[in-house]
């Protein structure tokens, strides 16, 4: 498709040009019914004016956030600068080798628990890559995505039964960065047992972060509180925040159970 538009079925993919704005995204029809965790997601970047403008491209591609790197220059230079900018320490743990910024994309941890795929194009031709696979865990440079390598696409794949939920932990509800952000898909059997779950948690890391053997339990189990439970406390273990965010490390980490308990809720209720 053009750049700016979308095309495709829920049966055979969406295809999402990278330019398509985050407002027409959160409203669109086809997005909204098949894929509602990317159109919540969308919908809840910063505000209406800068999602009119801003593109979906643009933000799964966001630079990475930290405290130390996120505030003017007058204020890093009197606390000296970090690696990410000048610097040669990284401020929230000074004793590391790397840089602890962290991925703030709403986009992101959706894309991923969706099973979405990009389309990279160069002068050497293009590559579709998925989007696990477009992230490193490097707060520096937290893209596979070559120099020279332009998104063009995000491909979505058949709708195939799956739902999805998104939820956003921030402070100002009306418009912020996540300090959590929790993707929840799951795909249901005739007889309502989990088939497949994907838990990817999102402002918790310089990546996107794969609840895999959480995800793992729900498979073949009917969804009930007991497990529910059990999952977001499995989940959770995979959630490390650093002190590089608002708000504390340890509420920051306290909160995410609830937050995934507080999504796979919500498939009880279909």
């Amino acid at each position: 498709p053009a750049l700016k538009g979308i095309s495709g079925s829920p049966e055979q993919g969406i295809c999402v040009g990278a330019g398509v704005t985050l407002s027409t995204l959160a409203k669109h029809p086809l997005i909204l019914q098949h894929y509602a965790a990317l159109a919540t997601a969308a919908g809840s970047v910063s505000t209406p004016q800068l999602r009119n403008v801003g593109t979906l491209g643009g933000n799964l591609l966001l630079d990475t956030r930290c405290n130390y790197y996120n505030q003017t220059g007058f204020w890093r230079h009197s606390i000296g600068y970090c690696m990410k900018k000048d610097g040669d320490v990284c401020l929230v743990a000074p004793g590391s080798s790397r840089c602890w910024a962290i991925s703030s994309a709403d986009t992101a941890p959706v894309l991923v628990s969706l099973g979405a795929q990009v389309r990279l194009v160069s002068i050497r031709g293009e590559r579709i890559v998925p989007v696990r696979e477009l992230f490193r865990d490097d707060g520096m440079d937290p893209y596979t995505k070559a120099r020279d390598e332009i998104l063009t696409e995000i491909l979505l794949p058949p709708a195939d039964g799956w739902h999805s939920v998104y939820l956003k932990l921030r402070r100002r509800g009306s418009f912020d960065f996540p300090i959590l952000g929790v993707a929840v898909a799951l795909r249901f059997a005739d007889d309502r047992t989990v088939a497949d779950a994907r838990i990817t948690l999102g402002a918790v890391a310089s990546h996107p972060v794969e609840a895999t053997e959480a995800a793992a339990q729900l498979v073949g189990q009917s969804l009930n509180p007991e497990l529910i439970d059990a999952v977001a406390v499995a989940a959770a273990k995979r959630s490390k925040p650093l002190d590089n965010a608002d708000l504390t490390i340890n509420y920051r980490k306290q909160v995410t159970p609830v937050f995934v308990r507080r999504a796979l809720s919500q498939f009880t209720k279909l």
